[in-house]
């Protein structure tokens, strides 16, 4: 198995590149005609939400949503913490947080956390997260 880094998934995405999304989308085909699989980690699904976020792209929360779905649906990507990741996107989509700040959560959630501290007063409102008193 070989590990995908964020900006294969972001051409495939976006196409913004048309050859290097070429490339990309030979890449994939060819792995699946071998039954191969590609890597890829949390941190680079939470960089892809970031980068379809942010300029030039500016996705809006449904579309990036809906790419991070994407990502879970092809089948040559083996994802860590698949389960996780799928919290975290279902979370996002009705949420109004950075899909990594619900990724985080689920995480500790799965790791038996009672909750995550944050110092992000928004973000403890969010059911799982606890905010950090000041004295």
């Amino acid at each position: 198995m070989r590990g995908l880094d964020t900006n294969i998934l972001v051409r495939l995405i976006t196409e913004d590149n048309p050859d290097q999304a070429l490339a990309v989308l030979a890449l994939l085909e060819k792995a699946e005609a071998r039954e191969e699989r590609f890597f890829v980690s949390t941190i680079v699904v939470c960089e892809l939400a970031w980068t379809l976020r942010s300029r030039p792209y500016q996705f809006r929360r449904a579309a990036i949503a809906e790419a991070l779905d994407t990502v879970l649906e092809t089948n040559v990507f083996e994802l860590q913490h698949r389960e996780l990741i799928q919290r975290a996107i279902a979370e996002y989509r009705e949420g109004w947080a950075d899909f990594s700040d619900y990724l985080i959560g689920c995480e500790n959630d799965s790791a038996g956390c009672s909750d995550t501290i944050t110092l992000d007063e928004d973000l403890s409102q969010v059911e799982g997260f606890a905010l950090l008193s000041i004295p």
